[in-house]
């Protein structure tokens, strides 16, 4: 066997052209790398993904930084100032009761982050666990979970959202637990799908032959192969969960004062249209726009990366 073949044997079949020649020129054996070695390289190369990670972080230190990073304390009144445009001492500019807009869009972004955040999290894991125990025992348990599934993704959403948070409250537990209980169905039916075509396969029968619980096969066997599909889906939820609060909050059925979030500051702000304080509706849009982009860019990433198949490999 040549050294070429050997090297491949070896691991050779994760190396970049470039860097397999150069190794074989220089007699020395291609080193592997690992699974999380191959995904970072991976990812790194996608431009957008960085791009969009790069502007979330900075945005939720900015948000959740706010103490240390805003001019002003939050609420903090100077009715004499009054409402004024963008500038140097006030980058926002000041709403009608000379509060620092700046700072408030730091500490509303607090919240907004925070919902988007903890709902991806929960509706994931929710939907996770239902769409894997549904795909993976069949029978009646799948048909039952499947017709509970289908009978809320027909209802409408935002309907259904403004009656539960009229009847238990708006603050954003109430909010967070809500758009949890609404959002964990499509990836439920994302899960149950890849579960149906994982579980026949060999590793899972070898699982099983083993004496491996099905608790074990489901947590152990067939949820780490679906990764990237889990992954994906819940980048995709946190950006819907921070539109949807949003939405909620513009209607008058999300936070609610003294709480902010960019929803109700464009609710505020939604009069102001073609008059010299639009601005209050330019800046609350424009992080809503920058995490939502940013959210998507790294959920494109993350599938990429997470693709073996990908071009960026």
């Amino acid at each position: 066997m040549s050294f070429a073949e050997s090297a491949l044997e070896s691991g050779g079949e994760h190396l970049e052209p470039d860097q397999f020649d150069s190794d074989f020129v220089h007699g020395v054996a291609p080193e592997a790398r690992s699974q999380w070695q191959l995904f970072w390289r991976r990812f790194v190369r996608h431009k957008p993904a960085m791009i969009g990670l790069v502007t979330l972080i900075v945005l939720c230190v900015a948000c959740f930084g706010a103490p240390w990073f805003a001019p002003a304390d939050k609420n903090a009144q100077d009715l004499l100032t009054g409402a004024a445009g963008p500038s140097r001492d006030h980058w926002f500019g000041t709403d009608q009761l000379g509060r620092d807009y700046f700072t408030e869009v730091l500490y509303a972004g607090q919240v907004s982050l925070m919902i988007g955040l903890s709902v991806g999290l929960l509706s994931t894991a929710i939907g996770t666990v239902i769409g894997s125990m549904s795909g993976y025992f069949g029978s009646w348990r799948d048909a039952g979970l499947m017709r509970f599934t289908e009978l809320f993704l027909v209802v409408p959403q935002i309907a259904l959202l403004a009656v539960a948070l009229k009847k238990f409250g708006s603050s954003p537990g109430t909010i967070i637990l809500v758009l949890a209980f609404i959002f964990w169905m499509t990836i439920a039916r994302v899960v149950r799908g890849q579960v149906l075509s994982i579980k026949e396969r060999e590793y899972v029968e070898a699982a099983r032959a083993s004496g491996a619980t099905s608790r074990r096969v489901i947590f152990r066997t067939i949820l780490p192969n679906l990764v990237s599909v889990i992954t994906v889906n819940a980048t995709l939820a946190v950006a819907t969960a921070i539109i949807a609060e949003s939405t909620l909050s513009f209607l008058g059925f999300g936070i609610q004062r003294p709480d902010t979030s960019w929803g109700n500051m464009l609710a505020d702000a939604r009069g102001f249209v073609g008059t010299p304080l639009a601005y209050l509706i330019y800046f609350p849009g424009l992080m809503l726009l920058l995490v939502t982009l940013s959210i998507n860019f790294l959920g494109d990433g993350l599938r990429d990366a997470l693709d073996p198949q990908s071009e960026l490999s």
